[in-house]
């Protein structure tokens, strides 16, 4: 975990969480703290739970039991829009980009409640797209449709619109996956650059490269259960926990 002051702030704080889905306990008693500025990353085999974590926090499923806070807040039974303005972002596995609108046109869709707003965007508006499109290396890109992309780009337009966002906390669901080696770079320095700016990285990651070279912490689940938390060298070094995860019990 970084040593400056705002990491010791949690955010998100995750209390004795349970998931049923009838008689299938998808999370059990799950504890769990996303402090400022610090990377967590979950990981587990398929099947763990780590999805619905992030289901749950972001309200697109209820909990059975348990409670997740907000700055204090209680998220029980708010709508995914409520958490999302309250400063929670969220990338998914199929991305899912307006294909159809630029790449400008995708971000300023975050950027603003309304759209029409857009029209009366202030200075500072327009200079965070200019940051946002610069940082991911879309700049260049900016008048072509997202469907147009390369892979690689569509998945930093899915981070663009997320840093666009202003949020206080990435919820990321394999967000490297099928990145080129170079975009690879490029995309973990740009996770560590807002890290360090204060805002809180959740990742879901089968990846070990990205566990080992981005995590502050590491949360092992299985079967819906953390079963340790430490830094990734404890986590994967652990000859029981890697058993599980390859599929070695």
């Amino acid at each position: 975990m970084r040593s400056h002051e705002p990491a010791q702030k949690v955010l998100l704080e995750i209390r004795s969480l349970s998931k049923h889905f009838g008689g299938l306990q998808a999370i059990a008693d799950v504890n769990l703290d996303l402090p400022s500025g610090v990377i967590t990353t979950l990981v587990g085999p398929n099947g763990a739970g780590k999805t619905t974590i992030f289901n749950l926090v972001t309200g697109h499923l209820s909990a059975s039991s348990g409670t997740i806070h907000w700055l204090g807040e209680s998220l029980a039974g708010q709508a995914p829009w409520r958490i999302a303005r309250k400063g929670i972002a969220r990338t998914f596995q199929d991305l899912r980009l307006f294909s159809h609108m630029t790449v400008e046109e995708n971000v300023q869709t975050v950027m603003e409640r309304s759209s029409w707003l857009w029209q009366r965007k202030t200075p500072e508006m327009a200079a965070k797209l200019e940051q946002v499109l610069q940082e991911t290396g879309l700049i260049h890109k900016r008048d072509q449709r997202a469907v147009d992309l390369a892979y690689a780009e569509r998945k930093f337009l899915s981070l663009a619109r997320i840093m666009a966002s202003d949020s206080f906390l990435w919820l990321l669901d394999e967000p490297a996956s099928g990145l080129d080696p170079r975009s690879f770079d490029r995309f973990v320095e740009l996770l560590k650059t807002y890290a360090q700016r204060g805002v809180t990285i959740c990742i879901i990651e089968h990846n070990l490269d990205i566990v080992i070279r981005l995590s502050d912490t590491v949360a092992f689940l299985d079967q819906g259960r953390i079963l340790a938390q430490g830094t990734s060298d404890e986590i994967l070094k652990d000859p029981h926990l890697a058993a599980i995860y390859f599929g070695d019990r």
